[in-house]
């Protein structure tokens, strides 16, 4: 694209820097760097000290992904594999997709170099590597929605199988099964709201960080070490693409495209239903929703205004509609600036994230408290939200 003009749109594609940003030697020095810290003799070096496993998880993660999302980009613009400008979206110049391949390889080798297996990982791994296959062909042509969908269930399925499933109802048939379909209603709702927030420049991917982070400090609380690596090796491979995704007054280099953030919204709802997060059930259902509640908000949101004003009339119209009324759209038409609009979700995110980590230690009225805090948020965005859609 680069250079060129696309004549069914009649939008400029202007030249972009050779290898988003990075010249392809300094990809390739990162890369080496990166295959260094794989080999036995360094890798248990970190082992070997305290924490180290988890910051050699952070960094190998980190530079695999800072090395590959520049290359990236040149592959996706020699393929073609562009998003363009349109009515529906705010970026106003073609912008290459595929970062989310970056983001998968760098979780991916860091998470196989440490040998963090088990058969619910390896289904974790298998659904989420199915979705990234299914949304690079989306990305590359598009898929139907019907087919995208078929893709979810299927990935959902996988883990399902393997035992990652809520506990939250009584260990009866029936309360398997309920069990079962709010763990399928958790993974397809978290996938599909992390993808409608990869709507402005840095906002998906500072929010995978920001809700794997606080996923991280439960691990540390809850003494899950596994949770810990898994989180810690999302945000080092999603602070490598952040770069070329979310630059200081300049569009973006690289998009994640559904690559991306379909397989960073299945693998943190994923974790979340893997890791224990108490004994109560109060804080079990409590914690996770407050780290996610961002995203439960907003599909919660759309999916009751879209009915109610009868966009929306079949589930069919629910998968195919596309439209500019999420929370980031609305309060950056209130507050007149995309940038604004994504800090104020990342300082959204981060509040609750931080009520829950509180509620972890909290007692009952301290809980009620925070629960009671996270209401009148709710309360105050959907405020703002309603001035937005003015």
């Amino acid at each position: 694209m680069s250079g060129t003009t696309d004549t069914a749109r009649g939008v400029p594609a202007p030249s972009q820097p050779p290898a988003a940003g990075l010249p392809w030697w300094l990809c390739l020095v990162i890369l080496a760097i990166a295959a260094s810290l794989v080999t036995p003799p360094i890798r248990n070096t970190w082992h070997d000290t305290y924490g180290g496993r988890w910051a050699y998880i952070l960094l190998l993660s980190g530079l695999v992904s800072l090395g590959l999302t520049p290359l990236v980009g040149r592959l996706a613009r020699w393929l073609d594999i562009i998003d363009l400008p349109a009515a529906r979206k705010v970026h106003t110049q073609p912008t290459p997709l595929l970062g989310g391949l970056a983001i998968f390889t760098g979780f991916g080798v860091s998470i196989l170099a440490n040998s963090i297996l088990d058969p619910q990982v390896i289904a974790i791994m298998l659904g989420a590597t199915l979705l990234v296959a299914v949304s690079i062909a989306d990305d590359a042509g598009g898929v139907p929605a019907s087919l995208k969908l078929l893709a979810h269930v299927a990935a959902a399925a996988i883990v399902i199988a393997s035992g990652v499933v809520l506990t939250l109802f009584p260990t009866s048939a029936l309360g398997y099964a309920a069990n079962v379909a709010l763990t399928a209603l958790w993974l397809l709702g978290i996938t599909s709201a992390m993808n409608f927030f990869d709507g402005m420049d840095g906002l998906a991917t500072g929010l995978a960080i920001i809700t794997a982070l606080f996923l991280g400090v439960v691990a540390v609380q809850t003494f899950q070490p596994f949770l810990g690596w898994f989180a810690a090796s999302i945000v080092g491979s999603c602070l490598g693409f952040l770069p070329f995704n979310l630059r200081p007054r300049k569009p973006a280099l690289i998009f994640l495209g559904d690559t991306g953030s379909t397989f960073l919204g299945f693998l943190l709802a994923a974790l979340a239903v893997k890791g224990d997060w108490a004994e109560d059930n109060f804080i079990d259902i409590a914690a996770p929703v407050l780290i996610f509640w961002v995203f439960i908000f907003d599909m919660t949101h759309i999916t009751i205004a879209r009915i109610a004003s009868g966009r929306v009339r079949s589930f069919r119209q629910w998968i195919e509609f596309v439209g500019k009324d999420h929370l980031h759209h609305r309060l950056a038409f209130l507050v007149g600036s995309q940038r604004l609009a994504v800090l104020l979700i990342f300082l959204l995110a981060t509040s609750m994230g931080l009520a829950a980590v509180a509620l972890r230690n909290a007692r009952p009225l301290d809980a009620g408290l925070l629960i009671l805090q996270a209401a009148i948020f709710v309360v105050i965005v959907s405020i703002l939200e309603r001035a937005g859609n003015r």
